[in-house]
């Protein structure tokens, strides 16, 4: 899970086996697919989760599996999946840093034979027929909803909005589910946006930034922030403890990282939204094997919804999957499910609420 301070990330993870040993499992007797995911800069999710649940699923499915990241680099990015097709991977599975370059990796892939499956990100204006994710708006909607309810005996209150990267489809699909519970509100009067600001690259440090400034600019006052994800949210609660407005601000959030799971437990932060990655690693590792393996009829049937692309309004067989809002009640949800521990999320300080929820 990430480890935030402010937006810095560490790994803290009980999901797996190290995955340097496991990607080329003896049962796997069909080929290798590729995976190459985006970072780790802004989220740890990539490496301590995604990786070895996909090697995992791969295996289970006859696939050796050959994962790489591209640490938020679009040229390693490319030069990777160069790499990739010249072997002659069966299929290749890709989280890109930006639609551009996932655009060019799946055409010289369509080029070379080989089949591409989009991997929670789309790219948008893209080759891809095939697209893994959660449904990304009603991400947005969880979050906007759980703010509109912590905010309703507050008329008129102020709303900041952090988003992630303007040029990245999720981020875009998460500010969409909030606007359409946000939009009539602030049409309304019922509450006041200050300002919805989009922050480059998904860039914690910068998102705490922008944040503060706009708080400055808006003489401290705050009734309620929409933070992207965990690590926004980590970087937007440094900024309103400086503030002494921590606890009394309730902050959105994603991802269930430990920091955002204890930030939650601590009062700092109102709820994050949990997506388990395992169900995402195996659709995705479904849908690659049978393209892999040539049955492409089978993996149509699998990916039974639709996603429109925005730039060639091309309709992509998708498999998206419903993600769940958490809250202070919730939180044990995701420790049963293994995706933290309860040794890890129980700080000292955090011992007592642990026992009150029945975390052990």
């Amino acid at each position: 899970m990430l480890l935030t301070a402010c937006g810095a990330n560490s790994i803290a993870s009980s999901a797996g086996d190290d995955t340097s040993t496991a990607q080329r499992p003896a049962g796997a007797t069909k080929g290798t697919i590729g995976v190459i995911l985006p970072e780790t800069a802004t989220s740890a999710r990539w490496e301590a989760f995604d990786k070895p649940f996909l090697v995992k699923a791969l295996a289970a499915q006859g696939y050796a599996a050959n994962v790489e990241n591209a640490q938020g680099d679009v040229q390693k990015f490319a030069n990777l999946a160069d790499g990739m097709i010249a072997s002659k991977v069966k299929a290749l599975i890709i989280a890109s840093p930006n639609a551009k370059v996932g655009a060019v990796v799946q055409a010289k892939a369509q080029r070379a034979g080989i089949p591409t499956v989009d991997y929670d990100r789309l790219n948008s204006g893209g080759h891809t027929k095939y697209y893994v994710s959660f449904d990304n708006v009603r991400v947005g909607e969880l979050q906007a909803r759980a703010l509109a309810d912590a905010l309703k005996d507050k008329p008129g209150a102020q709303v900041i909005q952090i988003e992630g990267a303007p040029d990245e489809n999720n981020a875009v699909l998460f500010h969409s589910g909030q606007l359409k519970v946000l939009q009539p509100l602030y049409d309304k009067g019922t509450l006041k946006l200050v300002r919805d600001q989009f922050t480059l690259g998904w860039d914690n440090q910068l998102g705490g930034k922008e944040f503060e400034q706009i708080l400055t600019a808006n003489k401290g006052r705050v009734d309620g922030v929409i933070a992207a994800n965990d690590g926004m949210a980590g970087a937007v609660i440094t900024v309103l403890k400086k503030n002494r407005l921590n606890g009394s601000v309730p902050v959105t959030g994603q991802d269930a990282t430990l920091s955002g799971l204890q930030s939650i437990l601590r009062g700092d932060q109102l709820m994050t939204v949990f997506k388990a990655v395992k169900l995402e690693a195996d659709a995705a590792a479904q849908l690659a094997a049978d393209l892999a393996s040539g049955h492409a009829a089978t993996a149509d049937a699998y990916a039974e919804q639709t996603t429109v692309d925005p730039v060639t309004k091309a309709k992509i067989k998708s498999v998206l999957l419903t993600p769940q809002a958490v809250g202070k009640n919730q939180v044990k949800q995701v420790v049963d499910q293994g995706y933290v521990s309860a040794e890890q999320l129980c700080a000292a300080d955090l011992v007592k609420i642990c026992s009150k929820l029945g975390i052990s």
